[in-house]
């Protein structure tokens, strides 16, 4: 490993010989670049890049088509089960909130698991506990067993949100200077379609075939995901080596160092620093900054009012517009097909535009849409007649804004925090699914699980999207506090930025070029270079100011990330425990409705 053999390749390895950017490796002995390591290989042509880019992407999209479809399958069902089985508004909403209650932690664990064992065999570990799941739902499900079908929903949610965090942290691996927008965008589709088809057919299947029909298609795709997963395991060293220039995530960069440490030394060692540094900690987390958690309260409510609704509109259609079984099931439906259509637009939009606050404007746009549907859904069903403006209305609103959610990440974090940002994201996110689910179950039923009468089941509707109304309200003020916190960091980072070039201009004044020193603040602002380089695996200032500029330099698109002064560091050690308790509530409120309302089948008279 003396030489320079660029041609050379030692056989059976998943990454080709002299792989990675040879001066930087070379010269680690020496002190000089730690640089981001990249998979370079021999030269890749632009075509076939590309196409095995795409095949990575139909794999990535292809593995939450199962949790997806299964996802929204009770929804349509909701009064067939209550008529059939004789569950209650509370035992309903439960059997959702059991999908969701894992999710309020496993989108962080996932995170962390994504960036300690990859993304390959996180998403196997993923697949496969849905997939056993969902054979417990089905199991449940033909026994009438409404208990049964919790805990199958329960574990379930054990895979759903971490299979969602690897898949889009492989999209941004592979993607990250290729189109992320539009990527993205597809890969949330196939999802979205999932689950339209899944709104759309379940009642059908069940009125053709009978009950258990839907939960035997949901079954059959979730084992055809975990099947897909496997596929993707066997190919994935040859999708990354033939994809070009490719982001190793930590655990790749480690087996790499093991190789290489066979060969030399200084070069493992050298990989073994770079894997340190992706490796992300706990700690971490409060160090992220204010806007970080303005970005995380925000998730809060947009949980709070956009899945329960989506899994409840089909009962309150039918109840409150005196629509069939059938047409409130359709009409609920299409709550899910804006993210069809919307999201590739999206993406494509994103990826174009150039307005730093761009992407918040079109989220606070979707906000109102969203508030727009509410508002008819509240006014009296005696003055608006049918809920179709609502449904218009509020399917374009959530038609884009989970896509936006996903693209704001890279812009507040820098990448080695992406997958663990993500998480918290979709936690948070449940967190506030799970606890609003919950409760919604308990409005419907109102003060007697068992006994209402017709003037009672409008009243306790009235209240429920009177609710989610008031909740839109604050999620659209949090979006407008979230602009004016980005604003005010884009500012103060221009001033830094500013400061920091006059420093520099200086500098070459008195130096013929910059220097690698190879310290700790060098490595690091070769390490997370700005996203906005033409090269991304470079920094656009050739060195890091000195220690005693008190700044540091991250992604342009994330300028907030800075030296953090001591206040800030504590808010976010407070909210670190605010959202730890938020997420503990979650778990007590599911946990003891679950044992006051969740009846065994002699109960239920069945």
């Amino acid at each position: 490993m003396t030489g320079h053999h660029p041609q050379s390749r030692e056989p059976y390895i998943s990454i080709p010989n002299r792989s990675y950017a040879e001066s930087h490796i070379n010269s680690a002995s020496t002190g000089s670049h730690d640089e981001e390591f990249v998979e370079r290989g021999d030269a890749t042509p632009a075509a076939r890049a590309s196409i095995v880019r795409v095949l990575a992407l139909l794999c990535a999209c292809s593995l939450s088509v199962g949790s997806h479809y299964a996802s929204y399958t009770l929804g349509p069902l909701k009064s067939r089960l209550a008529r059939e089985i004789n569950t209650s508004n509370t035992e309903f909403s439960l059997l959702i909130s059991a999908f969701s209650l894992n999710s309020t932690w496993t989108p962080l664990v996932g995170g962390l698991m994504a960036s300690k064992l990859g993304t390959t065999l996180t998403s196997i570990i993923a697949t496969g506990v849905i997939f056993f799941g969902q054979v417990l739902l089905l199991l449940g499900d033909i026994k009438g067993d409404v208990r049964l079908m919790v805990f199958g929903m329960f574990v379930f949610g054990f895979g759903v949100s971490p299979l969602a965090v690897v898949q889009e942290s492989i999209i941004v691996r592979f993607f990250k200077s290729h189109g992320l927008g539009v990527s993205m965008a597809l890969g949330l589709v196939a999802g979205k379609l999932a689950s339209f088809i899944s709104a759309r057919t379940s009642l059908p299947l069940a009125e053709r075939y009978g009950r258990h029909a839907p939960f035997y298609a949901s079954t059959f795709l979730a084992a055809l995901s975990l099947f897909i997963n496997l596929v993707y395991m066997a190919s994935s060293k040859w999708l990354i080596r033939g994809s070009g220039t490719v982001m190793l995530e930590a655990s790749e960069i480690r087996r790499e160092a093991r190789r290489r440490s066979m060969h030399d030394l200084s070069e493992a060692q050298a990989l073994e620093k770079v894997a340190k540094k992706r490796h992300i900690r706990f700690k971490d987390i409060p160090k992220l900054g204010d806007i970080f958690w303005a970005y995380i309260g925000l998730n809060i409510l947009c949980g709070t009012i956009w899945a329960p609704f989506t899994h409840l509109a089909a009962n309150i259609f039918e109840k409150r517009y005196g629509l069939t079984e059938d047409s409130a099931s359709t009409q609920a439906s299409y709550l899910l097909v804006g993210s069809i259509f919307l999201y590739p637009v999206t993406g494509f939009m994103i990826d174009r535009m150039k307005h730093p606050q761009a992407v918040l404007r079109m989220f606070m746009l979707s906000s109102v849409l969203t508030l727009l549907g509410y508002a008819w859904l509240v006014l009296p069903p005696t003055w608006t007649g049918i809920p179709s403006p609502a449904v218009a209305a509020f399917a374009t609103g959530i038609g884009f804004s989970p896509l936006l959610l996903v693209v704001l990440v890279p812009q507040l974090v820098p990448f080695k925090f992406v997958s663990t940002t993500l998480g918290v994201h979709k936690s948070m996110e449940q967190t506030g699914a799970t606890i609003f689910q919950t409760l919604a179950g308990l409005v419907l039923d109102g003060a007697s699980p068992h006994q209402r009468a017709p003037k009672g089941d409008k009243y306790t509707t009235q209240q429920l999207l009177n609710v989610f109304f008031c909740f839109n309200i604050l999620q659209l003020l949090g979006i407008i506090g979230l602009s004016y916190l980005d604003r005010r960091r884009r500012q103060a980072a221009e001033t830094l930025e500013n400061a920091v070039r006059d420093e520099a201009d200086a500098e070459r004044d008195l130096e013929e070029e910059p220097t690698f020193t190879g310290d700790e603040g060098d490595i690091l602002a070769s390490e997370i270079g700005p996203l906005s380089s033409p090269d991304p695996r470079k920094p656009l200032l050739g060195r890091r100011p000195r220690a005693d500029s008190g700044a540091s330099y991250f992604p342009s698109s994330c300028p907030s990330q800075g030296v953090r002064g001591h206040s800030e560091i504590r808010r976010g050690r407070i909210f670190v425990c605010l959202c730890v308790v938020l997420v503990g509530s979650a778990w007590i409120l599911f946990l003891s409705t679950a044992w006051l309302r969740l009846r065994s089948r002699q109960q239920r008279d069945l």
